[in-house]
């Protein structure tokens, strides 16, 4: 009698193991230990080749994904929540969310994104000048999203059509070398940064850094126009965008290029080039650490402490680009601020999408649009775990913040060309 119900218990045990064959990824605020892993969890399933679900709007967008001894493996060892599920009770998640009375969706993700990252110039010896770090490598790396690097001479050699998702890194796009000049003009990794650019440009063929930054803004429009993924914060966001625009005219003063700002440069700033803004004024003036009007920077009046966004709510089953776009375990993300830490609204084009704002400063923090068949996402501000952070400021050791909101906002528009083409419309 023993013997049999050892083996009934065996056998009951092997079942339940048959049964329990998903695995979900919790993304709640309470359930999840490390959200910023498990999306790295969910990237190294797909790019397996398995398929795997994103549950828009359910336990704050958790995944979900077929079991395996290896896959529960991988969660155990980098530390990242998980529940085993049988098939009935995926059935009945799936029934729940797709109930049309409940804001909620699932979404298939197919493919891995083949990733690039748009980073700054390195000397001779491969070391990167700019004193500073960023936000998406540190999550990539954190995360272990793999990714490519590529810089201005692989962008002109139309290397990007290799990639799915393209981040642009912390760039000045306008020329004027951050406008770190009257802080840091006379600091080493400034000059070695002005040399750099300099020789890169003649190296492509241009006699100015400018012209070059234009020609390379120009070529990531032509990606994203044929149907690429392109995400940018801080200053690569505005100045993005003031090239596009300041096309044929120089708004660079002497100090930067060597010759002197076109007088009539603001009457002949062409709008319809841009992605995003409109309307803004250019700052020329050197010694103002500030590109344009676009940034609410110079006046404004939030308090550190009182700093937040507000990440709006979508229709899951209706706008599905900006739902997977904002999940979060919470609504009400902690504001930071960088060169360009949020966009004055009135600047704003009428057709691209507010997705986090902070309405009392009249600012957004976190936009989306369309550009010919692709899709681009500007993000305000340097860091999200670290509200000012200045030049030199060692970077943020992300195994202390694994539940950041603001760095799940990163990871949602990596995972977002993973999701079936279907979805991917606004």
């Amino acid at each position: 009698m023993r013997r049999l119900l050892i083996v009934f218990a065996l056998c009951a045990c092997f079942a339940s193991q048959v049964r329990a064959s998903y695995i979900l990824l919790p993304m709640d605020e309470v359930t999840q230990k490390n959200h910023l892993k498990a999306y790295g969890i969910t990237y190294w399933v797909i790019n397996q080749g398995v398929e795997a679900w994103w549950l828009l709007n359910y336990r704050g967008g958790s995944f979900v994904f077929p079991f395996t001894p290896t896959f529960e493996k991988e969660c155990k060892t980098r530390d990242v929540s998980f529940e085993i599920i049988a098939d009935a009770q995926f059935a009945a998640i799936q029934n729940e969310i797709l109930n049309p009375e409940v804001n909620m969706d699932v979404i298939k993700l197919e493919k891995a994104p083949k990733i690039a990252v748009y980073t700054p110039d390195k000397n001779e010896k491969g070391e990167v000048v700019q004193p500073w770090d960023d936000a998406v490598t540190m999550v990539l790396t954190y995360a272990e999203i793999p990714y490519d690097v590529l810089y201005d001479t692989e962008v002109l050699q139309g290397k990007l059509a290799e990639y799915d998702w393209l981040h642009l890194h912390h760039e000045d796009f306008t020329g004027m070398f951050g406008k770190f000049y009257s802080s840091y003009s006379g600091q080493p990794w400034y000059i070695e940064h002005v040399r750099l650019m300099e020789s890169l440009a003649r190296q492509n063929g241009f006699d100015k850094v400018s012209q070059l930054k234009l020609a390379v803004a120009k070529k990531i429009s032509g990606y994203v126009a044929g149907g690429g993924f392109m995400f940018a914060m801080c200053s690569a966001t505005d100045t993005y965008d003031i090239a596009l625009a300041a096309e044929g005219t120089d708004i660079c003063a002497s100090v930067f290029d060597g010759n002197p700002i076109d007088p009539g440069y603001q009457s002949k700033l062409d709008y319809s080039k841009t992605f995003a803004f409109q309307q803004f004024s250019i700052i020329t003036d050197p010694g103002i650490y500030e590109h344009s009007s676009i940034d609410n920077n110079l006046s404004r009046s939030v308090i550190p402490e009182q700093d937040y966004f507000t990440l709006f709510d979508f229709s899951a089953k209706w706008d599905p680009v900006p739902t997977m776009l904002t999940q979060c375990q919470t609504r009400t993300v902690k504001g930071f601020m960088g060169q360009s830490t949020a966009f004055l609204k009135k600047y704003i084009k009428p057709n691209v999408l507010i997705m986090g704002d902070n309405k009392p400063a009249a600012e957004a923090r976190y936009i989306h649009g369309t550009f010919g068949n692709g899709f681009w996402t500007f993000y305000g501000g340097h860091d999200p775990e670290d509200y000012r952070h200045f030049v030199g400021d060692p970077p943020t050791d992300l195994a202390l913040h694994p539940n950041s909101p603001g760095y799940r906002l990163i990871l949602n528009n990596i995972l977002f060309p993973a999701a079936k083409k279907k979805h991917q419309k606004t």
